[in-house]
């Protein structure tokens, strides 16, 4: 299993400290404390309201399913709504040479704890990036037309923008109208076009495609433990998961494709992810890594936050 970890070099982002339950971060100008309950550990600086500009403070439904994020945000500096960061690439692991993936995304303080990025996601962002520009010069030597690459659950569309940036031929799905309306600007402020936008349930539509014979060359997965579709579909990790899963296996392409899975969920492993991509594509694929999402604080203590699988047919 490895532990893979955004740049070092990524001037926008900053894990200042961890611990208690939280985690101190710096998104460009701003530091931000929010509640992280896998910093298990005592923090490394004494006050943190000393540093932070804001620090969300957990509702009454904190802990609940599907309430465990909500609250609000208590202003201990001045600071804007909305604000913006940059993420320029990172090295590519076998060339040594620094990728072209450039993202301008928005940020804001939601009621849901969240800003709108999530840092520790970067790894995901460079896999895709070069699997797609690798899948750009394959399809260009050939003939063809740009590869096909959908982003579900693809909230404010990172992930989707870092496979338009390699050429991709984008589709980003969400159940949440506002959020693909963020993924939109996040597109504009990067400089990129052309993507296409579906507010729709992620397993409705999977199963659309399927029947209608479409195929993708890369798929992005990043499915939450549970939550809801436009109209009112229930999602459920542990039950649908799988299905799911076998969705994908029928409308990735047959050959030169790639998926990625995210899990944040607690008690999910990468042995587990591995497992159940593996039983869903019966056996289909050629190659499949694994392993964890995590940060590094300040201080080099390690906050794992989710599980991935990446594999290539």
């Amino acid at each position: 299993m490895a532990l893979d970890y955004p740049a070092t070099y990524w001037k926008d982002y900053e894990l200042l400290d961890s611990g208690n339950g939280e985690k101190l971060e710096r998104f460009g100008k701003y530091v931000l404390r929010r509640p992280e309950p896998k910093a298990l550990w005592t923090p490394s600086l004494k006050d943190w309201n000393k540093l932070a500009h804001v620090s969300f403070v957990p509702g009454a439904g904190f802990g609940k399913a599907g309430k465990e994020d909500s609250g609000t945000w208590n202003r201990l500096k001045k600071m804007e709504d909305q604000w913006g960061i940059t993420y320029n690439g990172a090295q590519d692991p076998e060339t040594h040479a620094m990728s072209d993936l450039h993202l301008s995304l928005r940020l804001g303080l939601t009621s849901f704890k969240h800003v709108g990025v999530f840092p520790e996601q970067a790894p995901n962002w460079e896999f895709i990036y070069r699997e797609t520009s690798r899948l750009a010069r394959i399809h260009k030597a050939n003939g063809l037309g740009a590869p096909r690459v959908l982003n579900l659950f693809a909230y404010t569309g990172a992930a989707s923008l870092a496979a338009k940036c390699a050429g991709a031929d984008v589709t980003h799905l969400d159940s949440v109208r506002q959020v693909v309306t963020w993924a939109r600007e996040n597109m504009e402020r990067s400089g990129l076009d052309g993507i296409r936008w579906v507010v729709e349930d992620a397993l409705k539509f999977a199963r659309r495609e399927a029947k209608r014979g479409n195929k993708y060359d890369g798929i992005i997965l990043d499915p939450p433990a549970y939550g809801h579709g436009p109209d009112g579909e229930k999602w459920k990790l542990d039950e649908l998961l799988f299905g799911l899963l076998q969705n994908v296996s029928e409308i990735l392409g047959e050959r030169d494709s790639f998926m990625v899975l995210n899990l944040y969920s607690n008690g999910y492993s990468a042995a587990l992810g591995e497992t159940v991509v593996r039983e869903a594509f019966k056996g289909q694929l050629k190659e499949m890594t694994s392993g964890e999402l995590a940060l590094n604080d300040s201080f080099g203590k390690v906050l794992p936050l989710s599980i991935y699988v990446r594999a290539k047919r």
